[in-house]
């Protein structure tokens, strides 16, 4: 995956992210949700009158690393049943 996917490197989504202090005191699910929360609010912001052109970019790459937790959160359980 590239940066263009999530405006970062799957390195920077693992370090800020994944082992972040969100993380670890309150869980991944916690992450996600925070992402999906700061993507509500850009999207809320979103007014036609201010230009700004980079929010719905910024809400997509945000959805992409949110995706990128939720599928690193699966790959961990498959790796726990066994």
């Amino acid at each position: 995956m590239s940066k263009e996917i999530f405006g970062m490197t799957e390195s920077d989504i693992r370090e800020q992210y994944i082992n972040g202090i969100t993380a670890k005191f309150s869980g991944l699910e916690m992450v996600v949700a925070g992402i999906l929360s700061d993507c509500q609010e850009m999207i809320a912001m979103n007014n036609p009158t201010i230009p700004s052109p980079n929010s719905n970019e910024y809400v997509r790459k945000q959805l992409n690393v949110a995706k990128f937790i939720l599928f690193e959160m699966m790959d961990l359980e498959k790796i726990d049943e066994r």
